[in-house]
């Protein structure tokens, strides 16, 4: 009888060329399916609830997938993460109903970006270091300016038609807390290097680079060319899916 079984995952993205499996590519996908294949002893193709770049972190991926396998949950659990390498880790597991789909049932995904506010010799690898003077009331203002549906394609690398770019995002702030930044947003869809790029716009607002109607002028340009600085991927996280 086939089941669906639900997988909670957290990963330092570092060296991996992102989740989606890539031929003679070292991604988080590929490294989880070949040791199910292992554990089950047949083909798994696994949904994931989003596809994170290459060098982007997760501290709680969802991903499904379907199998005809007996083994209890808790064998495939200890047996996968005694194979996995040292930068996954498999969190939680469940059987679900088996028209449950990580990625099309999600009602929302939570992502933060995280900022130090100099150098950081242990932080180097999970924030982006930022050298300049900033002004975050300003920072913080950008945030309310794209709460709610916009079209997001100026803070879009992959072109797409128009109606493909309304994301509406339901919470985005920012908090600071001595020489660290953070910035959350909740939205129900994602475009590609959209939180990336509007940090690294963000922080050319709190820097002086451009103004807050500069700012309201790139979102509504719909056009990537005018956003500013992408804020490196090793300073993102997934941290939560919402069904």
């Amino acid at each position: 009888m086939e089941r669906n079984i639900k997988l909670k995952f957290e990963y330092d993205g570092t060296e991996f060329c992102g989740w989606q499996r890539q031929p003679n590519a070292r991604t988080v996908q590929g490294k989880i399916e070949n040791k199910l294949k292992q554990i089950l002893g047949e083909d798994i193709s696994l949904t994931g609830s989003g596809r994170t770049d290459a060098g982007v972190h997760a501290l709680a991926q969802v991903a499904n997938f379907k199998t005809e396998s007996t083994l209890d949950l808790n064998s495939i659990l200890k047996g996968l993460n005694s194979l996995l390498p040292e930068d996954i880790l498999l969190k939680d597991i469940e059987e679900v109903d088996l028209d449950f789909n990580s990625r099309f049932r999600a009602k929302s995904r939570v992502y933060q970006y995280r900022i130090y506010l100099g150098k950081n010799v242990f932080l180097r690898r999970y924030v982006w270091e930022v050298f300049y003077n900033l002004d975050f009331e300003k920072i913080e203002q950008t945030a309310r300016l794209i709460q709610g549906k916009h079209d997001f394609t100026s803070f879009c690398v992959a072109e797409s038609s128009r109606e493909e770019n309304i994301c509406e995002v339901q919470k985005a702030i920012w908090e600071k807390k001595m020489e660290n930044l953070e910035f959350e947003i909740e939205s129900n869809r994602f475009l590609h290097t959209m939180v990336r790029s509007l940090v690294g716009t963000m922080i050319d607002v709190g820097r002086g680079y451009f103004s807050l109607e500069d700012f309201k002028n790139i979102l509504k340009s719909r056009d990537h060319k005018k956003a500013g600085l992408t804020a490196p991927a090793k300073g993102l996280y997934l941290v939560k899916v919402n069904y």
